[in-house]
This record gives structure tokens, sequence and C-alpha cells, in this order.
């Protein structure tokens, strides 16, 4: 008996990554520890999410770290270059649990800045609270836009 069979062209597009992967043995993604026959989930290592925002005073830099504690975050500034470092630690397995779907990304993580003309790179702060890592870097006081009476006569 022939059963006809459903084309996915996802598919031969995953067999195809699977094959290059193997010719270089790296992958820029990581497969779901659930794989069925009709969903296979691919995550793409994990980057924290990062938001930069500027005043006349600052740039602030916020970055999301959810589980991850403050001792496993590094802040450094080296060569005009600002690089928050760290990791996230994976869930120690327990007795009596499986996990039926594994998709948050655990390890190491980098994300890398050009410090901007107008900072000071000798002054920056970094505070961590509810998951959020906020880096000060403070900008020089001749980059302050700076006000100037007009007298009229």
């Amino acid at each position: 008996m022939n059963a006809l069979t459903r084309w996915n062209p996802f598919r031969e597009m995953e067999d195809i990554q699977r094959r290059m992967t193997s010719l270089f043995d790296w992958s820029p993604f990581r497969r779901s520890a659930l794989t069925t026959e009709d969903e296979t989930i691919t995550v793409p290592e994990w980057a924290p999410l990062v938001d930069i925002a500027e005043d006349e005073k600052e740039y602030l830099i916020k970055v999301e770290l959810p589980e991850v504690q403050k001792d496993d975050v590094k802040v450094t500034v080296e060569s005009g270059t600002l690089t928050i470092s760290g990791e996230r630690k994976a869930e120690k397995e327990e007795k009596g649990r499986k996990f039926h779907r594994v998709e948050r990304y655990y390890g190491r993580f980098e994300r890398s800045f050009t410090i901007p003309d107008d900072a000071e790179a000798d002054n920056v702060k970094a505070e961590f609270k509810d998951g959020v890592l906020r880096v000060h870097l403070a900008k020089s006081e001749k980059a302050r836009p700076k006000q100037i009476e007009v007298k009229v006569s």
C-alpha cells in the first residue's frame, strides 16, 4: 500500500542546514529538547536584550538579565569599548522532575558597545535591580549643552 506524504519545503531546508552544520561542525542555532514530527523549534543563541537612551547628562544602557545573579555579571571598559558579560546558569535536574520543553538559553553571554566620543569612560556606574542591569555612562562637561544669555541693548 502506497501512502501520500505531504511535502514540506522547510524539512528539506532543515536537512540542508543539518548537513552544512556537520560539515563546518558549528551551528548558530540550538535544537529544542522536544522535537516531534510536526514541530521542530530552533532557538538562536541567547544575547540579552538592550535599550540605550541618552539625555543631556548621560547615556543609559538597560540590559534584561532575567534569572541572572548580580555576581554573575561583569561590566568592563577598555580601549573605548564597554563590555557586559556574564552567565545564566541552567536549572539543576531534580529527582522526579522532567522537562518537556527547554527553549530558554543558558550559559555565557557577552555584549560590547563602542563608547561615544562625548562620554567619560572613567565615569561608569552600574546598578542591578529586578533582573535589569542599568549602566550609566556620564557625558563629559564639554559635551553638555550650555545656554548662553543674549543681552539686548
